[in-house]
């Protein structure tokens, strides 16, 4: 088995090539397991600004064909031929593909580096490969170490509780045209509407609370604004009422319901504005764009995008050097002990032999003669003539030295038990 890893992001495309590729995303990873084809597990990790798949191969030589079939399960729902398709995704194997989740789940890719919303998603990818049944213990490990590597990123750096995030840096942005008082943003008065009930409007929310806004309207496409608001403390608009209404009278949209198709249009949006309205600042977060991008050219009308949000994006400091270190430690520690695991059935294997053969030996001596004294000291010494060998092929499998690792198979491989007395 091995992992292969399929990565597009917005280092290398457009927004709107990786909204496109997101098409009926989870669908991929059932089919590809489901199907007849090298792939034996899947997880999917779909985020504002990345689309992953990891993948458990049966075998190295057959990931081209995993590929393949990677790329024609994402051509038929996206709309690009497989050929787009695959030179969209850039293929990581082997050890490259725990150096570079590892590294995502610690925010150490991401739009703003050292955001912490990534990390839940990378947890939330591996509960619903779970939920799917397209998971397998190797890609279990793997999503479980990444984890175990954001929290390592968090609290040795500090860069988890400098508020760095996606929602963070939009809110920042947005600031700069709303309303203020003495000079200062006067987020205590901003009338909000929140759009969608996700784990983003989720963030979104704290994100407002923690600033001071206290008048937040949640709407949501898919009618589950009273649920969400209520378990928040919010209010919800009622699904028959007017979203536009609303809107014209607020400073402040967040959007981030992921919605199929614009919830704000550009015409509606100023038809519902009259002349000389406030001013009105839209945040979209959700990459299928929740608001028309159309709406900046409108009268009054500010657009803080994902787009805007990478291009203001705070740049790298100090802590992400260390960060890097534990990312790096953190791969290297799981791939060794990816191979211990891989490679240890064979030293079982000797182990057993050798220790089977003793007690079938120690079995046939007849119970009236056995001594427990000699019998113990025999599985002694057989385990001390194991050991050396045993130690020194786990640490060439944690250090990939197959030579090394060969070399102790085969002293495992001489190992006979010492021979046991008529009268043992």
């Amino acid at each position: 088995m091995v992992l292969l890893s399929l990565v597009a992001s917005h280092h290398d495309l457009d927004l709107t090539v990786l909204e496109r590729l997101q098409t009926d995303v989870h669908a991929v990873g059932r089919e590809l397991v489901g199907a007849t084809s090298p792939v034996a597990g899947a997880v999917v990790l779909a985020t504002c600004n990345r689309f992953e798949l990891y993948l458990d191969v049966d075998d190295a030589d057959r990931a081209p064909l995993a590929r393949a079939a990677v790329a024609e399960a994402i051509a038929a729902r996206s709309g690009y031929a497989p050929d787009e398709v695959g030179g969209h995704l850039h293929p990581l194997l082997g050890t490259d593909v725990s150096a570079h989740l590892f590294s995502v789940a610690s925010g150490l890719e991401s739009m703003v580096v050292g955001e912490r919303e990534i990390a839940g998603q990378v947890r939330r990818a591996l509960t619903t490969a779970r939920r799917d049944g397209t998971t397998t213990s190797a890609l279990e490990a793997l999503f479980q170490a990444a984890s175990r590597a954001s929290r390592a990123v968090e609290t040795g750096t500090g860069l988890g509780g400098t508020g760095r995030s996606v929602v963070g840096v939009a809110l920042d942005l947005a600031e700069r045209t709303l309303p203020s008082r003495d000079g200062r943003p006067d987020w205590c008065g901003t009338r909000t509407v929140l759009i969608g009930t996700g784990s983003y409007a989720g963030a979104s929310l704290a994100a407002l609370r923690a600033r001071g806004v206290q008048d937040v309207l949640v709407h949501s496409p898919s009618g589950r604004a009273a649920a969400f608001a209520s378990a928040r403390g919010a209010r919800a608009l009622p699904s028959g009422d007017d979203l536009l209404a609303e809107v014209a009278r607020a400073d402040l949209v967040v959007a981030c319901s992921g919605a199929a198709g614009a919830v704000l249009g550009v015409e509606a949006l100023a038809a519902a504005r009259p002349a000389g309205a406030q001013p009105l600042t839209v945040v979209d977060l959700a990459l299928r764009h929740d608001v028309d991008p159309g709406v900046r050219t409108l009268p009054g009308v500010a657009l803080v995008s994902l787009q805007t949000v990478a291009d203001h994006a705070p740049a790298e400091h100090a802590a992400l050097e260390h960060a890097r270190e534990i990312v790096d430690t953190a791969a290297r520690d799981f791939e060794a002990e990816r191979r211990v695991r891989e490679w240890n059935p064979a030293v079982v294997a000797e182990r057993a032999r050798v220790l089977g053969a003793l007690e079938r030996s120690l079995a046939a001596v007849p119970d009236e003669v056995r001594d427990e004294r000699v019998e113990r000291s025999l599985r002694r010494r057989t385990r001390t003539a194991l050991h050396a060998p045993t130690v020194a092929a786990r640490e060439a499998a944690r250090a990939g030295d197959a030579a090394a690792y060969a070399q102790a198979l085969a002293a495992l491989a001489a190992v006979e038990h010492p021979p046991v007395p008529a009268s043992a």
